[in-house]
């Protein structure tokens, strides 16, 4: 069986891949997220940067197991993700401030955006270089219109401070997303077909990862 190391702190991650038959190793990148977005510079797509955002987490996570351990093998992939939400002609992740998160859902509102997953898969070689496949996933989401008091109680509830675009689909916010066309599991924070692809890209069958296996 071959070990998924998964480069995020993200509970959603790590439960969907629990439930897709994976039980990763999870390390948690440290990576500054704003000092990469700066250099990548304002013109960068933003597809590019939620990319290069998962692919920085990634390498950060494997130089630093290779400088623990030593090289890690070919039977280790590790996988960094980065999600924001593109709006309006803005790139958003999570937002600062519970005002922040009701000045996003003032103009989300009965508006659509792109939700936008950044993912990238390492392999190893045991010899410190490393295969890599990386992509975005885009899906478009569909907002409804929260009542004063849904938003009330739904910013009190902290959950939109805790997630890029300041909703989820899995979680509370599902009751105010009208409707998805794309990925689901990406919206959550980790595309399941996307990252079959990437993994066969790197030599890695799915199956292969399947706890049990």
């Amino acid at each position: 069986m071959i070990r998924l190391i998964l480069a995020s702190a993200s509970p959603a991650r790590l439960a969907v891949l629990r439930s897709a038959g994976i039980e990763p190793i999870v390390r948690v990148s440290d990576v500054d997220e704003d000092a990469v977005a700066r250099a990548l510079g304002p013109a960068a797509a933003p597809e590019t940067v939620v990319t290069e955002l998962a692919r920085a987490k990634a390498r950060a996570v494997l130089d630093r197991l290779n400088a623990e351990s030593g090289p890690l093998g070919a039977d280790h992939v590790i996988v960094g993700c980065d999600s924001m939400l593109f709006i309006h002609q803005t790139l958003q992740g999570k937002p600062p401030t519970t005002a922040a998160a009701r000045e996003r859902w003032q103009s989300m509102a009965g508006s659509s955006g792109q939700l936008l997953t950044g993912h990238c898969v390492l392999r190893p070689d045991g010899a410190g270089t490393h295969a890599d496949a990386a992509a975005c996933s885009t899906t478009t989401v569909h907002f409804g219109s929260p009542s004063a008091a849904e938003l009330d109680a739904y910013l009190a509830s902290g959950e939109p401070l805790q997630v890029a675009g300041a909703f989820t689909l899995d979680g509370l916010g599902g009751w105010f997303v009208d409707r998805i066309e794309g990925d689901p599991s990406s919206v959550i924070g980790i595309g399941l077909p996307l990252m079959r692809s990437l993994l066969a890209r790197v030599g890695v069958g799915v199956a292969d990862l399947w706890t049990g296996r």
